[in-house]
């Protein structure tokens, strides 16, 4: 029986990773050269893949003429800007509020810390709506997705079994994280993540198409 939902953020709840790769690849085209995509794709969702550090290699890239602390400053500017006019994404609220409805609860398992996906959710007016949200802060250095860790630390908090979860995720990374915790989990790629061809038990284009009921009856 279902008993509670977990929510990725970054790329789920709220898109802050097309933002983000979009500002890169303008950064980097800036000073004459071009973000490894497919390297920065390795991190979304946890660094599990891949180290990749774009303020660091364009450094790089440029022997040290730009200062690795002045590109992620300027990074984190300009994506901030994108993210903070960014809606929540489609059906995502609806599936909060039905879950509500029915008794289930609710949380976040992110590969972020607190200090974002806290701020963001109070930002957004959606913060009291969680049971729980589980974040890098929670778990072992260096154990976020695509480790169990962050999910299997959600069904503890939650105290619900593995088999009374669904997990909703948009990357490879989380997406590997839930099923390695053993929880079904449904990808809902985002435009970024819909090109590095992340599966789920189910997979979705949009949460909007697809209800509590739908879920409760598979």
């Amino acid at each position: 029986m279902l008993k509670a939902l977990i929510f990725d953020f970054d790329g789920l709840i709220l898109d802050t990773e097309t933002p983000e790769v979009l500002v890169w690849q303008s950064i980097y085209k800036e000073h004459g050269f071009e973000l490894p995509v497919e390297e920065w794709a390795k991190t979304v969702g946890g660094y599990g893949l891949s180290d990749f550090d774009a303020a660091h290699h364009l450094s790089a890239q440029t022997q040290g003429r730009l200062d690795p602390v002045s590109l992620r400053a300027q990074y984190r500017l300009e994506a901030d800007a994108i993210i903070h006019a960014n809606p929540i994404l489609p059906g995502i609220m609806e599936m909060i509020l039905a879950a509500k409805e029915h008794g289930l609860k609710v949380a976040i398992g992110s590969s972020s810390p607190h200090s974002w996906v806290d701020t963001h959710t109070q930002r957004l007016g959606i913060y009291h709506h969680f049971n729980h949200i589980i974040c890098q802060d929670d778990v072992a250095p260096g154990r976020t997705k695509p480790h169990p860790d962050i999910y299997l630390k959600a069904l503890e908090t939650l105290q619900v079994d593995k088999t009374e979860a669904v997990v909703f995720e948009d990357s490879p990374n989380g997406a590997l994280a839930s099923k390695r915790a053993g929880i079904f989990v449904v990808a809902v790629p985002n435009p970024l993540t819909a090109k590095m061809n992340v599966q789920g038990d189910l997979t979705v284009s949009s949460l909007a198409e697809l209800t509590l009921q739908d879920l409760m009856n598979r």
